[in-house]
């Protein structure tokens, strides 16, 4: 199967590719396409042989591993049962879902997978899109009560949230971060240079807009807490509101305009992304010398 174009991180900079083979790395879906397709191989089994044994068209394998269409929980429940499996495909049908994820949040993350452009407001933490594992891991075990196999398994979700931007057609992240979020040393010296290291990095990527709005602007309004905007073609449609002990999604058109107007006001104090960058260089400077 011949894929679109997609942007690969490639020495050094972020480079046009095009591969003939599904990327397992890409999404949990191009993991569970390409796994089935290897255990059909070894099975010595068509697409149609398959399909007819789980009485499926027989187009429905095909389509599954062509990331046509996305598995269903039986689909992958029979896949285990006929190809021999203890429950492999089960499970990797789970990763393709957000079921794992806490109730409050799985509403976010399904809107999140649709949309065309997320643009996202921190003023206490780099967000979530844009965490490394180490920095993500200091906030999920600083949360009262969690145990580490809920650490793990939030970093891990944490860290698939970021496969949307290394899809074919990625989504414009437009990311405006407080400097405080720069500056708070919320982990060691060595987790927030990599952290601030990342953010240079992925910023190269040409999906990726990072700002900081530094405290000379006295953004006063945007201190009342971080949010998260997804749009579809240019339309807002939900949105995320941090708050405690959780937030939530909204989908309220009036909630929704004030929150974009609340985004373009603390936008207008922003620096420029060269700015930024160079004031979050900076910053990993002095992390070096800490």
């Amino acid at each position: 199967m011949v894929r679109q174009p997609k942007f690969t991180f490639w020495d050094g900079r972020w480079a046009l590719s095009i591969s003939s083979e599904i990327d397992p790395h890409e999404s949990p879906r191009a993991l569970f396409a390409y796994e089935l397709r290897r255990y059909r191989a070894a099975a010595k089994l068509t697409q149609r042989e398959l399909a007819k044994r789980m009485g499926y068209s027989d187009a429905m394998v095909g389509m599954v591993e062509s990331l046509k269409r996305p598995p269903s929980e039986r689909f992958a429940q029979l896949c285990d049962e006929i190809l021999g499996l203890d429950g492999t495909m089960e499970r990797l049908y789970i990763a393709t879902t957000w079921k794992r994820a806490p109730d409050h949040f799985r509403p976010w993350l399904e809107e999140e997978e649709e949309a065309t452009a997320l643009r996202s407001w921190g003023h206490a933490l780099v967000p979530g899109l844009l965490q490394t594992e180490a920095y993500a891991r200091e906030i999920f075990s600083a949360a009262p009560g969690t145990t580490p196999e809920e650490v793990d398994e939030r970093v891990a979700g944490r860290m698939r949230r970021r496969a949307v931007l290394y899809g074919s057609t990625p989504p414009l992240i437009a990311a405006l971060i407080d400097e405080a979020v720069v500056r708070r040393p919320i982990a060691d010296a060595e987790v927030m240079k990599g952290q601030l290291s990342y953010l240079i990095e992925v910023a190269q990527h040409p999906a990726v807009i990072i700002q900081v709005v530094p405290y000379s602007a006295r953004a006063i309004v945007g201190l009342l807490g971080g949010f998260l905007i997804a749009e579809r073609k240019g339309v807002p449609y939900a949105a995320y509101v941090e708050a405690q002990p959780h937030g939530h999604t909204i989908d309220d058109r009036d909630a929704l305009s004030k929150l974009v107007r609340l985004y373009d006001v603390i936008r207008a104090e922003a620096l420029s992304s060269k700015q930024s960058l160079k004031l979050i260089q900076q910053e990993v400077v002095n992390q070096s010398g800490s």
